[in-house]
């Protein structure tokens, strides 16, 4: 069963990440999201080097951004991939059954199109404006989940764990995400400046 807080990396240095990554841990954070978009193939592959071996004296799950061939050498708990990333399929034949595979999704024909890909869950998002991430999709609110769920149910859809992603910024707003259905949250600039946030955060979903 996934754990239903995902703290997602920020940090323009690896000295950054590294420490953002740290201090989520020692708040409690238990799934973390390696994602590092300004680096180099090469110098994120240091830096996961070093959060595998973190994550593990932490008993915490580390998963990686993009990178599935560095997962794969790097034995990590399993990859997020964004649309245009590598396939679920793919990722699938290379990493094996046991690992978990994450895709993002922006709408419903996404969150329909990650379902037949038969990925373990789905970051649906944004939810509002971020500053982490560039090339923002639409944005969808509370509105936009509320219409997805509506959806998936009338459709009968398998059921995935869903996880709302971007501009996650209060408890108040994963409180009402919760009620739109979503199975988790993934967290990125909140948890960096707030990691002490994560236990209030954990309670909301108990």
């Amino acid at each position: 069963m996934l754990e239903r807080l995902q703290y997602i990396s920020q940090g323009l240095t690896q000295a950054e990440q590294k420490n953002n990554i740290l201090k989520a841990l020692d708040a409690g954070a238990t799934w973390i999201q390696i994602r590092w978009k300004q680096a180099e193939e090469a110098e994120f592959a240091i830096l996961a080097r070093q959060i595998q071996q973190v994550c593990q004296q932490f008993g915490a799950k580390c998963i990686i951004n993009d990178y599935v061939h560095l997962a794969k050498e790097l034995d990590a708990d399993g990859v997020h991939l964004g649309l245009t990333d590598c396939g679920i399929a793919e990722a699938r034949q290379l990493l094996g059954p046991a690992k978990i595979i994450g895709g993002t999704a922006n709408s419903l024909q996404d969150v329909q199109q990650r379902i037949a890909e038969n990925c373990d869950y789905i970051g649906l998002g944004p939810f509002k404006h971020t500053h982490t991430k560039q090339k923002l999709s639409p944005l969808l609110g509370l509105a936009g989940y509320e219409n997805i769920f509506r959806e998936i149910h009338r459709q009968e859809l398998p059921p995935v764990p869903i996880f709302a992603i971007g501009g996650i910024s209060s408890a108040e707003d994963i409180q009402h995400l919760i009620q739109t259905g979503v199975y988790g949250v993934a967290v990125s600039g909140l948890i960096t400046q707030t990691p002490h946030i994560i236990s209030s955060i954990k309670n909301l979903f108990a």
